[in-house]
């Protein structure tokens, strides 16, 4: 599928578009360039520029502005027909250099009505083309290649829940400006979704033993190809960072707790996606049965579910997922959605809960979340004017009897916001993003925790600090998602200090001597928090009265 948004990225989401240059993928800047008469050529492509080697095959990118960028390389085999619910192939190798100068396929996913909201459309405008199986692709920017440098590496992972999204959804998740201004190199890459990813089949037979997990078995592939060929691409594969955001949070978590990713990383940062625990293997494979109960077919013939074209398949599993959830939550339980389980073998353990896992001991974490992840009035300025009467019947959907007590502790502990707000932050709630950073602080890594409250001058200041709103602030993008920052100076100072700081922990696994205040490592007594607004700063905790009333 063709994204029918390509002529308003090149206008709103780069920063060389407003001078007339034409927009290439991931080409765009942290500040518009200043166009003189004696500029000098910014884009270098041809046969012989930005070649590097893999272990399966020369790739040729190019060199925009200093940064070597490819897209697209192959990590995996596609994972169609006999591959499908099967664990990641390494690609077949080449003999030519392959061009690999634009992203790879999305994987498989509901790309019906994307673009149906004007509002979130026009905010996030997200890059989607073609939608394949053979999705298992990356991307790299870096200053240099073949130079024998040993670069700090950072892997980015997409959100989405573990439904959505690819490596370069918004042109927020640009890896060019960080790994200009840090020195580093940075890779994205897409990975199975859904029903393709997450199927828990093992009840058909052990070929199927690890069918319920593949979707995270492509990203330790992808760390693997990372280990096996990032050196060529001026990085070191003994300093690696993993960084999500959201599912993508989840999936950094997730991936702590495999075997199989030990080692394969060095440092974790989770941003709005911390979970402690992932699907349980009985209801995992519970959701199994039903999509081939949904398929009309017994355990015995679930090969057949290869031979699906993939749309006919997910929507079979898309329905079977329904009838699943739907009866869980009659029943008052949660569960039948998408994502990585608890096997016992791929993931031994759930992540953080009860106890933390072990394999996590030695690797420092960054947490963030934001103040107002969800916000109501976002698209509907009439919200604007709720009453806390009116906020506590609103909350009772989420909350229950315990609605009214909430909201007045979110209004104790912050007085100086309207109704609107107390709404948002209950619903936004970090209880997640602090027990994630309690159940890290037992281990001898450190863990820093912090929360993201800018806010943007963008429809008439409703958006607040939403979720997904400080991915282009860490990434020293905030010029490049003018939607989500208005850009200029006032959003671009708070992401040189937390670029800055993301920077160092990257190299140390300890962010401080960046640009932002003096930041504690968390311990479960005090709650230390960096509050990141216009003016960073650190507070002990500053929700705890709130939390306590939230239902456990």
């Amino acid at each position: 599928m063709k994204s029918n948004r390509r002529n308003f990225l090149q206008t709103l989401g780069t920063g060389t578009a407003g001078l007339g240059l034409a927009a290439l993928p991931g080409t765009a800047t942290a500040a518009p360039l200043p166009l003189t008469a004696e500029d000098g050529q910014v884009l270098f492509i041809g046969d012989n520029i930005a070649v590097a080697d893999t272990r399966h095959g020369k790739v040729r990118g190019f060199l925009l502005r200093d940064i070597y960028t490819y897209l697209g390389i192959p990590y995996g085999a596609d994972t169609s027909g006999e591959n499908r619910f099967m664990p990641p192939k390494k690609p077949a190798p080449w003999k030519d250099v392959k061009p690999v100068i634009w992203w790879g396929n999305s994987a498989p996913q509901n790309m019906d009505k994307r673009y149906a909201n004007d509002h979130y459309a026009f905010s996030d405008h997200w890059n989607y083309d073609d939608v394949s199986e053979d999705c298992l692709r990356l991307n790299v920017w870096t200053p240099g290649v073949n130079d024998n440098k040993k670069r700090p590496v950072v892997v980015w992972l997409h959100g989405g829940g573990f439904v959505n999204g690819n490596g370069i959804e918004q042109d927020g998740y640009s890896g060019e400006n960080l790994s200009r201004r840090g020195d580093v190199v940075f890779v994205s890459l897409n990975h199975r979704l859904g029903p393709l990813g997450f199927a828990n089949l093992a009840a058909a037979g052990e070929k199927y033993a690890a069918s319920g997990n593949v979707g995270m078995l492509d990203i330790v592939a992808a760390l693997e190809w990372v280990r096996d060929n990032v050196a060529g691409f001026g990085g070191d594969p003994g300093n690696v960072t993993i960084i999500g955001q959201s599912g993508g949070g989840v999936k950094v978590s997730t991936l702590t707790a495999m075997p199989a990713a030990k080692g394969l990383f060095h440092k974790a940062v989770v941003l709005s996606g911390a979970s402690l625990r992932a699907a349980d293997k009985e209801t995992s494979q519970q959701l199994g049965a039903y999509i081939l109960k949904e398929a009309g077919l017994s355990a015995g013939q679930a090969d057949n579910l290869q031979q699906l074209p993939w749309k006919e398949y997910y929507d079979l599993a898309t329905r079977a997922s329904k009838k699943l959830s739907d009866e869980l939550r009659a029943a008052g339980k949660r569960g039948g959605n998408w994502g990585p389980v608890a096997d016992g073998v791929y993931l031994p353990q759930h992540p953080y809960d009860p106890a933390p896992t072990p394999l996590a001991a030695d690797v420092p974490m960054l947490i963030c979340s934001t103040f107002h992840e969800f916000s109501p009035s976002r698209a509907d300025a009439a919200l604007e004017s709720i009453t806390l009467d009116g906020v506590k019947e609103k909350l009772k959907e989420r909350f229950g009897d315990n609605a009214g007590p909430v909201a007045d502790a979110y209004a104790a502990a912050f007085p100086g916001k309207k109704p609107v707000e107390i709404w948002s932050m209950a619903l936004s709630n970090r209880q997640n993003s602090v027990a994630l950073a309690t159940a890290k602080a037992k281990q001898a890594a450190p863990v820093y925790l912090a929360w993201f409250g800018w806010q943007p001058p963008l429809f008439d200041n409703r958006m607040r600090a939403f979720h997904c709103a400080d991915i282009c602030f860490w990434f020293y993008n905030t010029d490049l998602m003018l939607t989500h920052t208005g850009g200029g100076a006032r959003p671009r100072k708070l992401a040189a200090k937390m670029a800055d700081s993301f920077l160092k922990f990257m190299r140390t696994g300890n962010p401080n001597g960046g640009s932002l205040p003096d930041w504690p490592r968390y311990s479960a007594e005090k709650g230390e928090t960096m509050i990141l607004d216009d003016a960073p700063v650190v507070k002990n905790d500053p929700d705890r009265a709130a939390r306590k009333a939230l239902p456990v």
